[in-house]
């Protein structure tokens, strides 16, 4: 398959031969994405690459990187596991010289993605998938470029249980995705570490979820592990079942348009990366929300965009550091970053992790659209699962 070409032309390099004077364009810095952009997961994961085709972009308008422009490659996962594997497999194939492969929010997805980057000697940078035993999964070559489900659960938890009073909780789960999985058992462990009572833990199955919502108890919160496609569904779905508490889930939750929808919604809460609106007061948001606003006519970005933009950040950075974009020094480079400051937050890598160390934010819905609540770092991180 043939892949779209995203830069910008940079100074031509010229040789003098024997045949006279030569001129070629500088190779580029090649950068693959895997992304979602149709299926189930789209609505994560094409914010995302428009946040990262953003960071490209403003990077050529720059001159660069190394003296040559930056190529993103971008492919088109279906939100099939099968498809991301065949479609990251053709991208190495065909672009060689490619540095790093990048993209996915969701744990699947990027478990069918990263084994075949990491095969072929590179690294792969999640920009929103949250499981903290990523990692783990593909050894030396996985990295997050977002906090993990333990922090984000944590983080509610404790929130839930300072700052909303709350004691006991029900929570509802999708039984068969992975990450709500991780994000309702890390909520529950920190939750009752707290002090706190999980008053019932039960799944839902996603095509028929309305058995699980018979005979809820009651409860101060209700928290819900979803994925992204039922997460005001489900909370409509809770209202509907005369549940006045409020609602807890996490960064699936972070859909702006899908909350538009739902104007009527209050005391639904929500963990995520950051705060993204034109109402922030950070100079680096606005910033930024001013650029994807312009090169999307006038879309809103949301902390998925975020992500995406500082990712590509991220690998820029590391190559840059590296000097080369010779796919072992980039992933020597990566390892050491400290200090990298981004839309979503400062980021490093501890020794030897590959999970950075970053902020949570708490936000809530009211009146069809987010606002930031509170943003904290949790006092205590339930370990990842061996």
């Amino acid at each position: 398959m043939n892949f779209p070409r995203s830069r910008v032309a940079l100074l031509a390099v010229c040789l003098v031969t024997a045949g006279g004077l030569s001129c070629r364009d500088p190779e580029p810095v090649v950068l693959g994405a895997v992304y979602n952009l149709s299926g189930d997961q789209a609505s994560l994961d094409g914010p995302s690459s428009r946040g990262a085709q953003l960071a490209v972009d403003e990077a050529n308008r720059a001159g660069g990187l190394l003296g040559r422009p930056v190529e993103l490659v971008l492919v088109d996962g279906e939100t099939s596991p099968e498809v991301i594997r065949k479609r990251t497999t053709e991208l190495l194939a065909e672009r060689p010289r490619t540095a790093a492969v990048f993209g996915l929010s969701d744990t699947d997805m990027v478990l069918a993605a990263a084994p075949v980057a990491a095969a072929a000697g590179r690294v792969f940078v999640t920009s929103g998938a949250t499981s903290p035993e990523l990692p783990a999964e593909v050894p030396g070559f996985l990295f997050l470029a977002c906090f993990g489900d333990n922090v984000q659960a944590a983080a509610g938890a404790e929130w839930a249980y300072g700052e909303l009073g709350s004691r006991q909780v029900v929570v509802l789960y999708d039984g068969a995705m992975t990450y709500t999985q991780l994000l309702h058992r890390y909520f529950e462990e920190r939750f009752g570490e707290l002090g706190g009572e999980i008053v019932l833990s039960r799944p839902y199955d996603r095509s028929n979820p309305e058995p699980a919502l018979e005979g809820l108890p009651m409860a101060d919160l209700y928290y819900l592990a979803s994925g992204p496609e039922d997460a005001v569904s489900l909370t409509r779905a809770l209202r509907a079942h005369s549940v006045a508490a409020p609602v807890l889930g996490g960064d699936s939750f972070d859909e702006p348009a899908a909350w538009q929808a739902y104007p009527e919604a209050e005391a639904v809460y929500f963990t995520t990366h950051a705060a993204i609106s034109r109402g922030s007061t950070d100079p680096a948001v606005q910033a930024f929300v001013r650029a994807y606003e312009g090169a999307n006519d006038g879309q809103l970005p949301d902390a998925f965009a975020a992500l995406g933009y500082d990712t590509v950040n991220l690998l820029l950075r590391a190559i840059g550091d590296a000097g080369s974009d010779d796919p072992a020094a980039v992933l020597g480079a990566l390892a050491r970053i400290s200090d990298f400051v981004g839309v979503t937050g400062s980021l490093s890598f501890p020794a030897g992790e590959r999970i950075p160390r970053k902020s949570v934010s708490i936000l809530e819905v009211d009146d069809g659209s987010t606002h930031l609540v509170r943003q904290l770092v949790p006092k205590a991180v339930p370990a990842p699962a061996p």
